[in-house]
């Protein structure tokens, strides 16, 4: 049954790397805010996923460290630019 799932290949490029991701089509559809594209969907769960597991590591792991504390602040001013909010106020996880 699996096997009829339709899915979608991304392609991710950097400077000298490119890799692929595929996932099923309709669960990108149903991922997306309305009037969303594809693309744009799994670029938004992308930085979504990046904030959520930066913000694990520093807030519930072990010392993080300052690099890691800069990094997180980064990817979090990213997800405000892109959002128009805060991880915290997309997410209800507040500190």
């Amino acid at each position: 049954m699996t096997d009829d799932i339709e899915t979608t290949t991304f392609s991710i490029e950097a400077d000298d790397d490119a890799d692929e991701v595929t996932l099923p089509t309709g669960l990108v559809d149903l991922l997306a805010e309305e009037g969303q594209g594809e693309a744009e969907t799994v670029a938004d769960i992308t930085l979504l996923s990046f904030a959520s597991r930066a913000h694990h590591l520093v807030h519930h792991g072990e010392d993080p460290g300052e690099d890691l504390e800069a990094q997180e602040e980064r990817v979090m001013d990213l997800f405000e630019e892109r959002f128009g909010v805060s991880f915290a106020e997309a997410t209800g996880h507040h500190h």
